[in-house]
């Protein structure tokens, strides 16, 4: 398989490719695949296609799942869930706070000195934003700072404590990415500081999806370099568009007009929770050191 970078820019317009995506055929697992002993992370993991992820990674056999969540009491109800569905399995919830470089960084030291083995992160937390805000402990836009940087710095962080304690070699790393970044418009990418230019909307008017759009673009961007320093041997990772979902709280900031237009565009074209997630445990399990540095979408690497 050929990787992301080898392949040319592509040059079909954003209805095509979703058209191709609505007729791509779902790859669930092989039946014999057995994540028996393994424990993995799943970020945002208290509902929606997080949920789905682990819940599809505990059918498979998984021994320990962490689920990563914002709130304790929602993780918990969710794990409560889990558990009563798979009782030989240990699930905790852990917070993290992706709006604090503290909370990430005590998330990631936890990890270090409480876990003996990891096997795999499905970084997929995200958040969409109808309103322009600040995340007062960082200074910066809230759609940048946890779609891009937070993300980014929770990857950083985990990459060599996968790379330690993985029992299966190499460890894998999967971070949820967006379609959308392929037709983002990226209007301040001439301003310096560029980060900067994403807190002040005097320099960069605020528009809710280009901004989501945009923090998905730096997101690829970073880890098309990221990747470049980190051997398949040691963490297989790889950054993917599970498309256009629906039950998922992505979009629940968008409302009136173009909240009933994504309503309506979600029931016509949307997959379901269950389909989504199995694009997760393609790129997480199923796909192998060929994917490492990729970007993959519908199954397969893309530019």
């Amino acid at each position: 398989m050929v990787g992301s970078k080898d392949i040319p820019p592509r040059t079909e317009g954003v209805n095509t490719i979703i058209l191709k995506s609505m007729c791509t055929k779902i790859k669930f697992p092989p039946k014999d695949t057995n994540l028996t002993s393994m424990v993995a992370i799943v970020t945002g993991a208290s509902s929606g296609l997080g949920l789905e992820c682990s819940r599809q990674m505990l059918s498979l056999g998984l021994s320990r799942l962490i689920i990563a969540v914002r709130s304790v009491e929602r993780g918990e109800a969710a794990a409560a869930n889990l558990r009563k569905a798979y009782p030989k399995a240990v699930v905790d919830v852990w917070t993290l706070e992706m709006e604090s470089y503290q909370s990430i960084q005590d998330f990631a030291h936890r990890c270090e000195t409480a876990l003996v083995r990891l096997d795999i992160a499905i970084l997929n937390a995200g958040l969409t934003q109808s309103k322009f805000g600040i995340v007062p402990s960082t200074g910066h836009e809230r759609t940048i700072q946890v779609n891009y940087l937070s993300t980014m710095l929770l990857a950083i962080l985990l990459l060599p404590i996968l790379k330690e304690k993985t029992a299966s070699s190499p460890g894998r790393m999967t971070i949820v990415n967006s379609g959308v970044s392929l037709t983002a418009k990226f209007p301040n990418h001439a301003q310096r500081p560029l980060l900067r230019s994403f807190d002040d909307t005097s320099i960069t008017p605020w528009d809710p999806m280009e901004r989501y759009y945009s923090s998905k673009l730096l997101g690829q961007l970073f880890f098309a370099k990221l990747a470049d320093y980190i051997k398949a041997d040691d963490v297989v990772v790889n950054i993917i568009e599970p498309g256009l979902i629906k039950g998922t709280g992505l979009h629940r900031d968008i409302t009136g007009i173009n909240g009933a237009i994504m309503a309506a565009f979600k029931a016509i074209t949307a997959r379901t929770l269950e389909e989504g997630a199995a694009v997760y445990i393609d790129a997480a399990i199923v796909k192998g050191k060929e994917s490492h540095g990729c970007f993959l979408m519908d199954f397969d690497v893309k530019p």
